[in-house]
């Protein structure tokens, strides 16, 4: 039902602390600069960073996921390693290495089967949720399936547009946790049948042209726009 994940944004007070750390230490390119966010190009998905001053906020603390090619890893590794304590973990044949951006947020680089070079995607997003079950309905409405439970019933992983873990509050790998009023933005071939297979559940449903606004039951913001 989406398509693809177009926008992650991120809360920060201070946007020249993040410009350094996703320009300068993650080489992503700055496609948008206002006095109120900045915008880095992540393969499809744009990464916004925004101060708190407005509707929708980005997210706070939240965990995320880029993608870089699996024969960089060691470069990205010795890269960032020079100036900040990694954590690493490994998932199957697939190795992540885990950095805190200055705002707190949980990065994660995960080996993947991407060109490259550099970043080239986002492929996991954690929201954190009051209710796993009452979240888990919502976004399996919106087309996710779930591929993975966690051993205490905790957490969720969903397969999509990327991988989407939804959690109840607690501290998960390199102690990350789960994103508050995170703003997501995904295209859908079809935003009508998007909206109205979420409508009753969601906190609230606003129209913007062609996009439609949603607000999720914990308070995180899905705008799904048509493909450009």
């Amino acid at each position: 039902m989406l398509a693809a994940l177009d926008r992650l944004a991120l809360e920060a007070k201070s946007l020249e602390s993040m410009r350094a750390f996703y320009e300068d230490d993650l080489g992503l390119d700055l496609a948008a600069e206002t006095d109120r966010e900045l915008s880095f190009a992540a393969g499809e998905t744009m990464l916004i960073v925004r101060r708190p001053d407005g509707v929708p906020r980005g997210g706070l603390h939240t965990h995320f996921a880029f993608s870089i090619p699996a024969d960089e890893y060691d470069d990205w590794w010795d890269r960032l390693s020079a100036d900040r304590e990694l954590e690493e973990h490994t998932f199957g044949s697939a190795s992540s290495l885990y950095c805190y951006d200055p705002a707190g947020n949980c990065v994660e680089l995960g080996q993947s089967d991407v060109a490259g070079p550099g970043i080239d995607g986002v492929f996991e997003v954690v929201l954190e949720v009051e209710q796993l079950d009452r979240a888990l309905e919502f976004y399996e409405a919106l087309g996710f399936s779930v591929v993975d439970r966690g051993a205490e019933r905790r957490r969720v992983r969903l397969s999509g547009p990327m991988d989407l873990e939804l959690w109840e509050p607690h501290l998960g790998l390199a102690d990350a946790r789960g994103g508050v009023h995170v703003d997501l933005g995904f295209t859908a071939p079809d935003v009508d049948a998007a909206v109205d297979a979420i409508r009753e559940r969601a906190c609230r449903v606003e129209r913007a042209g062609s996009d439609a606004v949603v607000k999720d039951p914990d308070g995180h913001y899905l705008t799904i726009a048509p493909p450009t």
